[in-house]
C-alpha cells in the first residue's frame, strides 16, 4: 500500500527518516526536473536540488497541508531557485572587478549555458515570472490553477504568462531562424 506524499511529510516533519527517505525518493525526480528547467543548466540544477534536499527537513515544519505536497515543493523550488538568483547575480556584481580570472570563468559559464539545447536557451531569456511559470507548466503537467497556488498569483495570471511566455519564444525562434 502506497502512503501518500502528505501523510510522508507529515511523519518526516515528526521525525521519521524512512518518511523523508521514501519522500525523497518518490519527488527527487521531479523535483530535478522542475530545478533543471528554472535553472537552463545541469550543474546549476543539480545544486539547486541539492540545496533544497538539505533545507527540506527544516522546511517540512512548515508544511502545513492545507496545499497539495507536489504544490508546497515546487514554491520550495522556486523560492530556492529565486534566492539563488539573487545571490549569483550579487556574486556577479563583487566578481566584476576582479581581473581576468573572475572574467575568464565568466565566460566559460556563459559558453558552457550555451551548449544547452534551445528551450532552456529562450526560456533563460524570458523574465522570471514568465520562465518560473513556463517552468511549472510543461512537464509537470500541473493545472493553471495549481501553477497559479505554487507562484501566489491567480489562475488567470498564470494563462497570461503562458501567452505571454509562447509569443517570445515563437518570436525568438523566427529571429533565430531568419539568421
Amino acid at each position: 500500500m502506497e502512503t501518500s506524499n502528505e501523510a510522508l511529510a507529515k511523519a518526516a516533519s515528526d521525525g521519521d527518516r524512512a518518511a523523508f527517505s521514501q519522500l525523497l525518493c518518490s519527488n527527487y525526480d521531479r523535483l530535478f526536473s522542475l530545478a533543471f528547467r528554472l535553472t537552463g543548466s545541469r550543474a546549476e540544477a543539480e545544486d539547486l536540488t541539492q540545496d533544497v534536499c538539505l533545507a527540506l527537513p527544516d522546511k517540512l515544519k512548515g508544511f502545513e497541508g492545507t496545499a497539495r505536497f507536489t504544490t508546497w515543493l515546487y514554491r520550495v523550488v522556486v523560492n530556492a531557485a529565486h534566492d539563488r538568483r539573487r545571490r549569483q547575480a550579487t556574486y556577479a556584481r563583487a566578481a566584476s572587478n576582479w581581473g581576468e580570472v573572475e572574467v575568464a570563468r565568466f565566460a566559460e559559464n556563459a559558453d558552457q549555458k550555451e551548449a544547452t539545447d534551445w528551450l532552456n536557451t529562450a526560456m533563460s531569456r524570458l523574465n522570471p515570472d514568465l520562465r518560473d511559470t513556463l517552468a511549472l507548466i510543461i512537464d509537470d503537467e500541473l493545472t493553471h490553477a495549481e501553477a497559479g497556488e505554487v507562484l501566489g498569483i491567480s489562475e488567470g495570471t498564470v494563462s497570461w504568462r503562458l501567452s505571454k511566455a509562447r509569443k517570445t519564444l515563437r518570436a525568438l525562434h523566427e529571429t533565430e531562424q531568419q539568421i
